[in-house]
């Protein structure tokens, strides 16, 4: 599949552009026009640029508001589409994006409009140059795909054809199937962006909230299914319009684009080898030969990867601290308060184990000076880490340099976008290094594991964040949620396995933090970016009792929350005293019940104790505002 992208979609100059553009990896750009007219380099400069750059320059865009006009507006109009057709002589680009008329000139006659596109084609083909009209989702009469691929198919030259664009399609819910029935030579160009969804205008929602494939809520493989389908084997371009990406590292945001394309690929594969138009799963796990016949099926190949299981746990969590940071002594003394043993240092680096049953957290002191108690790496239980690995780097992640001994493990690990390390792991040798490694049976209690972890990600990663981990470990990102904390609004984006015998292996939840605190650096902050770590246990009310033994400083929960807990389900009044004495939190849903205690905070992390009832498969949100304001209250009075 040739991939592009557009201009639009990048911060800086249009040098800095097209220089992140080919380092990335992608085939072309779109040169979006405002862009060339603010440039300091001359049209000429721009093909030389690109051209020794190995890039192509697919599309130039936007030409507005050009159809169904009045005849002294269309004469005007033509004399604008000749200079840009002399200018993309000058820059060799052979194809030129026509938006459907948005403006009040309009006239609605789609005889009229099509008699004046092929005025308009006759004249790009006297220089050599192809016209694709888009049905804009907010054109003033077109504003449908199928409108605009009819007005082509009557205005019937060979220089005129059409341009798809995934948000103007999906965003007006249109039905895709129609797309099968445009000829794939009549499409000149397809261009694709995702979004979440969102109840706006359509025009604002386009132009701040568009992202790149796989961070949003469409279905774009289904919708490029359709196009392959089609016999169309010509560029797909990303054109997305985002305040946060127009702001971004240019570089950073190139490659988490190309991500997104090799993301987009791979599912419209597995969607074509699902064999339904309507419905078929992109989740979906095809046999090799059938994938890799998917993706020859078409005139537009389609790349894959090396195919991978969903990881089936979660192996470790590490903790960083400078053991001479505020905290650093804290944390241990947390973790016994908790229950967790330590199983030593190791053998050969600054590094030390704690377990609870099957939960392994490591407390790394590994070039930590000055920081703060803060989660820096992540393992997870994969089926092969090599092939797990060689995945996650044809998906551009980085790869994380480490040293070992010649008689220690060799984990494989990459970099997620926030920094965390992501570790592939196939099993828990590597516990053996340690002083008394892990038990020989897991009987402290025998059902405590790590059950997710809550990860705060930077204002300008967060979305590359959803996309890295749904691509790198195939988990399913849920619809976003927004919890209420004294700092604002935080967003909530849980990644999951599926549930397998009514248990998930892994659930992660990314947070983004308040606007407040997000110019903090991660992790050398006390109260900025703070996350947890959950640990299911099987029976909490027994875990808190021993911990409140322990001395563990939980945090206190406010009399007004369990009123409240009262009147929403009625409790028993044994059991709700029981909560109210031990500050435990209840959720229930259609499932079952939910109950958890959440830790003091350490530096930047905190330790949630849990227990699901029944079938319980949420993470108790409603109780989500509680924690985040007595933290904040805390946190002042420090």
């Amino acid at each position: 599949m040739r991939t592009g992208i557009a201009t639009v979609c990048l911060s800086g100059t249009l040098e800095e552009k097209l220089r992140a553009a080919a380092k990335a990896g992608f085939d072309g750009v779109e040169i979006f026009e405002a862009d060339l007219v603010t440039s300091s380099l001359s049209p000429e400069a721009v093909r030389s640029l690109a051209d020794e750059l190995g890039l192509g320059l697919d599309l130039y865009q936007p030409f507005r508001d050009f159809d169904s006009v009045p005849d002294e507006l269309y004469r005007d109009n033509l004399r604008r589409a000749d200079a840009k057709f002399k200018l993309m002589d000058r820059l060799g680009i052979e194809t030129i994006l026509v938006c459907s008329n948005v403006a009040t000139a309009s006239i609605d006659d789609d005889a009229l409009r099509a008699e004046q596109l092929h005025g308009l084609a006759e004249l790009a083909a006297d220089h050599g140059v192809k016209v694709a009209y888009e049905a804009l989702a907010w054109g003033t009469f077109v504003n449908d795909f199928e409108h605009a691929w009819r007005v082509v198919a009557d205005a019937d030259h060979a220089n005129l054809g059409t341009c798809l664009d995934t948000f103007h399609i999906l965003s007006r819910g249109w039905d895709t199937e129609p797309i099968e029935r445009i000829p794939g030579e009549k499409i000149f160009f397809v261009q694709v962006a995702d979004a979440p969804k969102l109840s706006m205008d359509v025009l604002n929602w386009s132009r701040h909230y568009r992202v790149f494939p796989g961070e949003g809520q469409f279905d774009l493989p289904k919708f490029l299914g359709h196009v392959a389908r089609t016999g169309y084997n010509g560029p797909v371009s990303l054109e997305v319009f985002n305040d946060t990406f127009r702001q971004a590292d240019v570089e950073r945001t190139a490659v988490d684009a190309m991500r997104s394309l090799i993301w987009l690929e791979e599912r419209t594969a597995k969607h074509l080898a699902a064999g339904t138009a309507e419905s078929g799963d992109p989740a979906a796990t095809p046999t090799p030969a059938q994938l890799a016949a998917a993706s020859r099926a078409y005139p537009m190949p389609l790349t894959t990867l090396p195919q991978v299981a969903p990881p089936s746990g979660i192996n470790f969590a590490e903790v960083k601290a400078d053991p001479a940071a505020a905290g650093a002594s804290e944390l241990e003394r947390l973790l016994a308060q908790l229950g967790f043993e330590s199983r030593g240092e190791h053998r050969t680096k600054p590094v030390s184990l704690w377990t609870l049953g099957d939960a392994r957290i490591i407390l790394n002191r590994q070039q930590a000076r000055g920081v703060a108690p803060a989660i820096s790496a992540l393992g997870f239980d994969v089926e092969n880490s090599v092939t797990a690995v060689a995945r996650a780097l044809q998906l551009k992640a980085v790869a994380v340099p480490r040293t070992s001994q010649a008689n220690e493990e060799v984990l494989q690990a990459v970099e997620a976008p926030d920094g965390t390390e992501v570790f592939l792991c196939q099993d828990t040798l590597w516990a053996e290094e340690f002083g008394a490694g892990l038990p020989a049976s897991a009987t402290e209690p025998p059902a405590a594991r790590i059950d997710h972890i809550n990860l705060a990600q930077p204002w300008q990663h967060y979305d590359e964040g959803v996309l890295f981990y749904s691509s790198v470990l195939a988990l399913s990102p849920q619809p976003s949620q927004e919890v209420s904390s004294p700092a604002g609004l935080v967003r909530s984006q849980v990644m999951q396995t599926e549930l397998v015998g009514g248990e998930r292996a892994v659930r992660l939840a990314l947070n983004l933090a308040p606007w407040v605190q997000a110019d903090s650096v991660r992790g050398t902050v006390a109260d900025t970016f703070q996350e947890h770590i959950a640990i299911a246990v099987p029976d909490l009310i027994a875990t808190a009792r021993a911990c409140r033994a322990r001395k563990l400083p939980f945090l206190e929960i406010p009399e007004n929350y369990y009123e409240d807990l009262d009147a929403r389900f009625g409790l028993e009044p044994q059991f709700l005293a029981t909560l109210r004495e031990l500050d435990l939190l209840y959720d229930r849903d259609e499932q079952g019940d939910f109950l958890h205690f959440y830790t003091a905070t350490v530096g930047s992390v905190f330790f949630e104790m849990i227990q699901r009832i029944d079938g319980y498969d949420g993470f108790g949100a409603p109780n989500a505002p509680v924690r985040h304001a007595v933290q904040h209250a805390a946190q002042k009075s420090k």
